[in-house]
């Protein structure tokens, strides 16, 4: 059930037709411009708050998981949030209910306890999203509970921004061009939670258990606390001191972004992924910016469609979450067996010999974030000077990213891999050294992860095998040994690369 744009901005008194309501939050760990928990308020006279660590999601990863650290401390801001809301209405004993098991059981059990005669949540397009939310609705429903869901995540989703043939687009710069002809200022305007939340009710005595630790539901804590890409940390209050860190650099986004030594990107994405940020007021505040010309909130705003498009090609082509987009590439073969399996364990492991690229993974093994730039520059290294497939890298990202979201993370790689829509030809091959000339001219992103490396200097350390004998004992540098000798030739990985994508060579 969608919302209508224009009936969120408050100025009307709320029509309580419900007695109680249940908020379900997944992906909007928030209280501010929150589109459901908006619309529960507007309905109930009584609403309740909950989240589940849905052991579906949870029992595969590994015990120390950072995103469920985030997860775990957002939530506690999100606590704290809802009990002033309802202090400053005057009620008492309001607070986040959030539980441990599987969330098809939880959420019912809990509309049962409360009352409740509907519960609210955000809309998720993931496919296994999807299928939870259709085994949810049936099994509220028998028991007359309504399930009403929101779009939030996205400022368009599914099919809102359409060609003119009324089919989904496939090229990011037309989608864009319509993405921005169809915004209107009520697309980007907050859903207030504050005005309403007299609504929001006192927990009954046996739920007043508060957020557990992370230990209470079998995980450890991580290096989480400190990362400095996080800031100020996890929850909404994070959020909101990251966003106004960012908005006073936004202007020079265009020009810092691609340099990973550098402060350029926003460090947000995290908390897109976890929407303990309203992609409303980052999209608004760029699109204002943006109009009143600044090159760096444009370039950043281009970023938010990007995030739309992945996610409008994931809701229409749900089969490129196991098979490229364009049906063709499938057909490549790719290098498997022990070989492929020892090159693919050095790109995981960071001993490629390469050193940008070894740096952009120790990065993302020791904070599980990764710079834009270097997400692509690993991507085109695995996939077309190792050739390996794009699927293999895709899981590792899955496993090991903050902010992994199924959507952009399979849009990253298949446009690496040349497999997706509106990707990079095929032909275009990364050179993992000219990219670390140009994007690290000075080694300060590699010497900050490669402190094996750091003597080099600036114009031999890209390339350490290419270095005199002399140069390398001086700074203490022992290839094979200290750092490792690069595991391919690019020159000859690149003619392979084209060899094997000349099955596609029409296609692409």
């Amino acid at each position: 059930m969608n919302t209508p744009a224009h009936s969120h901005t408050g100025a009307s008194a709320p029509a309580r037709t419900l007695d109680r309501a249940l908020v379900w939050l997944r992906r909007d760990l928030r209280t501010e411009d929150h589109a459901a928990l908006h619309q529960a308020l507007r309905s109930a006279r009584q609403v309740w708050v909950c989240f589940v660590f849905d052991r579906a999601i949870l029992d595969p990863l590994p015990r120390a998981d950072r995103r469920v650290e985030f997860i775990r401390d957002s939530l506690v801001g999100v606590d704290t949030e809802l009990r002033a809301l309802a202090a400053a209405h005057g009620t008492a004993d309001v607070g986040l209910i959030v539980r441990h098991g599987w969330a098809h059981e939880e959420v019912p059990a809990l509309a049962a306890q409360l009352h409740a005669q509907a519960v609210y949540a955000s809309h998720d397009d993931e496919p296994d999203a999807l299928t939870r939310d259709a085994k949810l609705r049936g099994l509220l429903a028998a028991a007359g509970v309504a399930l009403h869901t929101h779009k939030d995540h996205v400022i368009f989703e599914r099919s809102e921004v359409l060609t003119l043939s009324g089919g989904p687009f496939s090229v990011f710069t037309p989608y864009k061009n319509a993405w921005l002809k169809k915004l209107q200022p009520q697309h980007l305007q907050p859903y207030p939670v504050a005005p309403l939340a007299d609504a929001l009710a006192p927990l009954p005595a046996g739920l007043r258990q508060g957020v557990p630790s992370l230990a209470e539901i079998g995980f450890e804590e991580t290096n989480l606390h400190s990362l400095k890409m996080l800031g100020e940390g996890a929850g909404p209050a994070g959020a909101r001191a990251m966003v106004e860190d960012f908005l006073q650099r936004i202007d020079s986004y265009k020009d810092t972004r691609d340099f990973p030594a550098v402060k350029g990107p926003s460090y947000l994405s995290v908390h897109l992924r976890f929407g303990t940020v309203s992609v409303r007021n980052l999209a608004r505040q760029a699109h204002e910016r943006s109009v009143a010309g600044s090159r760096g909130a444009e370039g950043w705003l281009n970023e938010l469609i990007w995030r739309d498009f992945y996610h409008q090609i994931l809701h229409h082509h749900p089969r490129v979450t196991e098979r490229a987009f364009k049906a063709d590439y499938d057909k490549i073969a790719c290098e498997h067996g022990k070989t492929a399996e020892a090159l693919y364990t050095a790109w995981c492991e960071a001993r490629t010999g390469y050193p940008l690229i070894d740096a952009a993974m120790r990065q993302i093994n020791q904070t599980g974030y990764m710079h834009n730039r270097l997400r692509m520059v690993v991507a085109s290294f695995l996939t077309k000077d190792l050739g390996l497939d794009w699927r293999w890298g895709e899981r590792y990202f899955a496993l090991h990213l903050n902010d992994f979201d199924l959507a952009a993370n399979n849009g990253g790689w298949q446009w690496a891999a040349s497999s997706g829509c509106d990707a990079q030809p095929y032909f275009r091959i990364f050179n993992p050294v000219s990219q670390s000339e140009k994007f690290d001219p000075q080694a300060r992103f590699i010497r900050r992860y490669l402190p094996e490396l750091a003597e080099l200097p600036d114009k031999l350390i890209h390339a350490p095998w290419l270095a005199k004998p002399l140069d390398l004992q001086a700074a203490g540098v022992e290839l094979g040994k200290t750092y490792p000798l690069p595991v391919v030739d690019h020159a000859v990985a690149r003619e392979k690369t084209l060899a094997r994508y000349a099955v596609v060579k029409q296609a692409g």
